[in-house]
Order: C-alpha cells, then sequence, then structure tokens
C-alpha cells in the first residue's frame, strides 16, 4: 500500500480543530499517509512578517496533496498593527496565504460541490446537486492594486481611458484602483474544467456565470472563450447568466442547474450561496487544483470567536478530504466517507449546533468514522 506524503496546515482559529476531526476519518478510511505539518496563518504573519513562509512552500514542493484548514485576514493597516514591533516600519504588506498558494503553484481550479445531503434540516430544498467550477488564479484576486494611486498610472489612465476622466484630478490617496485581470488562457482552461467535468460525470449542463454587458473587457474575453469552449462539447447543454442574476435565480429554481464556471470573484460569491443552501459553510467542501498540486480546505474561515470549544461542524472539511481521496484516486476510500456523511446526516441523531443539535466536533468526526469502519 502506498503512503502518501500529506502537508497538513491546520492554520488559525477552528482550522486545528476541524483538521483533527478530518484526520480522525481519514485514519478510519485506512488511508495510508505521511501527515507533515506546515506552518501558516496570522501567527507567522505576526511573528516573522509572512503568513507562508518559505519552509512551508518547500513542503508544498514535495507533497502528492495538502489538507488546509482555516486563516484569519485582516484589512492592511490592521495587519500591520498587529507585527511584532521589530518587524513594523518594513514595509510588509500582507496577502493572504491561501491565494499566494494558488497563485504559486498555478492551483488554477477552485472546485466547490455543494450538495443537499438528504436529512439535513439546514437544506433549502432536497435534490440540490450543484458543482462550481471558479477560476483561481486570475481576475479580482490577483492582487494588481495600487493604493495610493501612483502619478504616472494615473497619467496613462488619462490619457487611454475615457471614463477615467472624473477621477483625474484626484489626489493619489484619494482613490484606489484594483485591476481584473483575465486572460485567455485561464478563461479557456477553467472553462474546459467545467465540460470535461460535465463530460465525465454524466451532467446535463454548464452554466456560464459573467457580468459581461457591464464589465465588458475582462468578463467579455472569459465568456467568449468559454462559449468557445463548449462548441467542443457538444451534448452538454450550455447556458450563462449574469452574476447578479444567476443569485436570484440559484435561490429561486437551484435544480435547474448543474455546472456553473465562472471567473475568480463570482465563483467565490456563487459558491458561498450554494453552500448556504445546503447547510451553510459547515458543509462548503473545496478543492485547489493544479497540474501536479492539490490542497483541500472547508471554505469557511477561522472563526476566532469559537476556537478552542471544538463546537463547529466539521463536515466541510471532512468532505474536504473525500475530495482529496478522489484526486488521489482513492476511490473506494472516498466513496465510504461519502456514504458514512451521508448516513450521519440522514439519521439525525449526531447535530452540531449549526444542525440544531449539542454535539461537538470530535462527536461528529468519531460519529462519520465508526460509519466508516462498519462498512470496510
Amino acid at each position: 500500500m502506498s503512503t502518501y506524503r500529506i502537508a497538513w496546515l491546520p492554520g488559525d482559529g477552528i482550522g486545528r480543530e476541524v483538521m483533527e476531526g478530518a484526520h480522525i476519518v481519514l485514519d478510519a478510511a485506512g488511508f495510508a499517509a505521511e501527515y507533515i505539518p506546515g506552518d501558516i496563518g496570522w501567527e507567522f504573519w505576526r511573528s516573522e512578517g509572512d503568513a507562508f513562509p518559505p519552509r512551508t512552500v518547500e513542503l508544498l514542493r514535495h507533497a502528492d496533496a495538502a489538507m488546509f484548514g482555516a486563516i484569519t485576514s485582516k484589512p492592511v493597516k490592521a495587519a500591520e498593527s498587529e507585527l511584532a514591533a521589530g518587524l513594523r516600519g518594513k514595509n510588509l504588506v500582507y496577502r493572504s496565504p491561501i491565494v499566494r498558494m494558488r497563485q504559486m503553484f498555478d492551483l488554477y481550479t477552485c472546485l466547490r460541490p455543494c450538495r443537499a445531503y438528504p436529512g439535513n434540516p439546514l437544506n433549502l430544498k432536497e435534490g440540490i446537486d450543484l458543482v462550481m467550477f471558479r477560476e483561481n488564479t486570475e481576475d479580482l484576486y490577483a492582487g494588481v492594486e495600487f493604493s495610493p494611486v501612483p502619478g504616472e498610472l494615473a497619467d496613462v489612465l488619462k490619457k487611454l481611458s475615457p471614463p477615467f476622466a472624473p477621477f483625474g484630478g484626484l489626489g493619489g490617496t484619494e482613490y484606489a484602483v484594483s485591476c481584473k485581470v483575465n486572460t485567455r488562457k485561464g478563461s479557456e482552461r477553467i472553462a474546459r474544467a467545467a465540460f470535461e467535468f460535465a463530460r465525465k460525470n454524466g451532467r446535463r449542463k454548464v452554466t456560464i456565470v459573467h457580468k459581461a454587458n457591464v464589465v465588458r473587457a475582462s468578463d467579455g474575453l472569459f465568456f467568449e472563450t468559454a462559449k468557445s469552449v463548449a462548441k467542443d462539447y457538444p451534448e452538454i447543454a450550455t447556458d450563462d447568466a449574469n452574476v447578479d442574476a444567476i443569485c436570484m435565480w440559484l435561490l429561486k429554481n437551484p435544480l435547474n442547474y448543474d455546472v456553473l464556471v465562472a471567473p475568480n470573484l463570482y465563483g467565490d460569491i456563487i459558491s458561498d450561496l450554494a453552500a448556504q443552501m445546503v447547510g451553510g459553510l459547515g458543509f462548503g467542501c473545496s478543492g485547489n487544483i493544479g497540474e501536479r498540486l492539490a490542497v483541500f480546505e472547508p471554505s469557511h474561515g477561522s472563526a476566532p470567536k469559537y476556537a478552542g470549544q471544538y463546537k463547529v461542524n466539521p463536515i466541510a472539511t471532512i468532505l474536504a478530504a473525500k475530495m482529496m481521496l478522489e484526486w488521489l484516486g482513492e476511490t473506494s476510500r472516498a466513496r465510504a466517507v461519502d456514504e458514512a456523511t451521508a448516513a450521519v446526516i440522514r439519521e439525525g441523531k449526531c447535530r452540531t449546533y449549526d444542525m440544531g443539535g449539542s454535539a461537538g466536533t470530535l462527536d461528529m468526526a468519531r460519529a462519520i468514522a465508526s460509519r466508516v469502519q462498519a462498512g470496510r
């Protein structure tokens, strides 16, 4: 039996607790792995000025896959104020380590399935089964931002963009600029990933999400590229929707949708919306997938107010671990984890606080692990 090298990145707050729960379930599934702990998160930003230290980057270069917990992120000024005294005033700028990781390792696919498990009291409707494909490295998350705005940039914008005229007289500290960067390559490969998934898994339709009617350049490129990719998959129905409209239609008619593909920011928004429709972020699992490496995580944050209480729902992290098993080709173990999770939810005897129960994080993990072992 192969032993996988899994980078184990708990991060901040409840990340450590939900990762502990996932570990219990992976052990119950008989997953043979070496879990190698990695340093990431807020404490390393405060003490070292780097929330994603080089040693953790190196760990990921040699891992088969990674599990990631949760990260605390704060605005620039708040982040700087929490640096160790000796690091302040050195022009260190906080950037989300998970965003950096996605870009550094070209984890261009963010895969977020959102399924309504039968018996979950938090389901908006039974039968919801959506899969979100979010481009993971470009768009407004590219990090091309200016505040204050350099005068030379303002001069170029005044020269090249007539719509910039109302802002041309402002001083550099009076506004900020964030660049929305979509490339043809990035748009093509996330669209193709969505259609390939649909073809492989017998999905009936792919919906392209955009705002090309207003954001004509970057979203226009994404939309036109995705439509071109769709021509290679004639057996799969294709439609499209503006991001604001899809939020409305998903809530009204979720069963009309199947696979959705979107640029980075819109994908983030609609996948959180879809997660709430199937129980909330306690059920929202996510995979950041590249050609060589994949990093799996719950899509919730670090929830510092609950840290140390072992109270929160670990199912999102357990389902992220299931996704990791699938990506590694451990399909029978992945199926066992999925079926055990579904059984515990359906039975309803073990429920965390968000589900209306009193079970703790590890109670839920052990309930699922027990079902996994019973089925082996």
